[in-house]
């Protein structure tokens, strides 16, 4: 697996789920509260084409995820 982000916010529960399945599955990726963090919602917001469902991961600068298992938060 190539450099792995994370985009999501604090209170999204399925941003949460997301982090831990990729803890548990030994994933190092980093991540990026685009509630709190302008530049990486501009960033995520590029990378998805608008769409403002997080959780967003993403893997080599190519989105592969929106949501987790169908569900997310909008922001």
């Amino acid at each position: 697996m190539g450099k792995v982000e994370l985009y999501g916010t604090r209170a999204c529960p399925y941003t949460a789920d997301l982090r831990e399945e990729l803890r548990w599955r030994g994933i190092e990726f980093a991540e990026y509260d685009v509630a709190a963090d302008p530049e990486a919602r501009r960033r995520m917001l590029e990378l998805t084409g608008g769409v403002r469902l997080v959780p967003v991961l993403v893997e080599d600068g190519r989105v592969v995820e929106v949501g987790w298992k169908g569900r997310g938060c909008y922001i």
